[in-house]
């Protein structure tokens, strides 16, 4: 059976839809039905029925596609050894990150890939940890940049390795005429009177703000979310509230804003995680060589 083929049946099997699969593989809707289609002749029975407006996998489209994983792990797994045993990173690379991991880091790391590792092809696209973990996972990005809070961990599945990258201390951004603003450090509860300004509702970090505030006994009132800090920082310029503001990738603050550190100090725990099976290969390895690099920098 085609490899490409069972790869296409494994996405549609993660993904449970035939769209779905094709975002994951970076391909069409079309070229995904095909490659389907083509499989079933392979395989001689039918591997999916319709259901409702969507597909499901038939009985033997389920047991295919459990056969498929197994064999795409293998092939991933002699893909590692051959590259280790070649020594030399190689090939391409689909890496994901939080947008200021990607501001304050990707650019000197890829930067330092490019010119190291001639060879190595990196693409790198920008998404929150929640998305992130699960496309490490679905093998959809080879490595991901993502963050626990002190106090909050990211869930992470099984089958993952990790390497930490920095620890990254977060401040209270607030309107430069704030009572609170000639501080030289602060305490959360003293904000309970304020306006906040938060990421986007289900984000990762925004539950970790709502956790944070009301374990301190604060039932925060959110007016603005935005999930670019530079916007973030834009309204409190303007007046509209306060915010949480990690430092890694926040550059200049603008004027009429002012950042006071936290008494308790809060922090990210910024780490790297990829799929273990893929260990071995000299590219993760030189990924996160150059990022620990471009820590140094920060």
């Amino acid at each position: 059976m085609n490899l490409d083929r069972l790869r296409t049946l494994d996405a549609v099997a993660r993904h449970g839809s035939v769209s779905g699969a094709a975002e994951g593989l970076h391909v069409t809707t079309s070229a995904v039905s095909q490659q389907l289609a083509k499989l079933e002749r392979e395989a001689g029975q039918q591997l999916l029925a319709k259901n409702g407006r969507g597909i499901r996998l038939t009985d033997a489209g389920r047991l295919l596609a459990d056969h498929a994983a197994r064999i795409l792990s293998q092939v991933e797994l002699a893909q590692s050894d051959l590259e280790a045993h070649r020594g030399q990173a190689v090939g391409e690379l689909f890496l994901g990150a939080f947008p200021t991991a990607a501001r304050g880091l990707f650019p000197s790391a890829l930067a330092s890939l490019r010119a190291d590792h001639p060879q190595l092809r990196v693409r790198l696209l920008e998404m929150e940890p929640d998305e992130a973990v699960p496309r490490v996972v679905r093998g959809d990005i080879d490595l991901a940049v993502v963050l626990d809070w002190y106090n909050k961990p990211l869930s992470m599945p099984d089958g993952l390795a990790k390497a930490p990258l920095l620890d990254d201390p977060a401040d209270v951004a607030m309107p430069a005429g704030h009572p609170l603003a000639g501080r030289a450090e602060v305490d959360l509860e003293e904000f309970a009177d304020d306006e906040w300004i938060s990421w986007p509702d289900g984000e990762f970090c925004h539950d970790w703000l709502m956790f944070t505030l009301r374990g301190k006994g604060v039932e925060p009132r959110i007016s603005h979310m935005a999930e670019e800090h530079h916007t973030q920082l834009a309204l409190i310029a303007a007046g509209l509230g306060v915010a949480v503001a990690p430092r890694l990738g926040r550059g200049p603050v603008p004027e009429g804003v002012r950042v006071v550190p936290v008494r308790h100090t809060m922090r990210r725990h910024i780490y790297a995680v990829w799929r273990e099976d893929a260990d071995r290969r000299p590219s993760i390895r030189a990924v996160v060589d150059a990022l620990r690099a471009a820590v140094v920098d920060v």
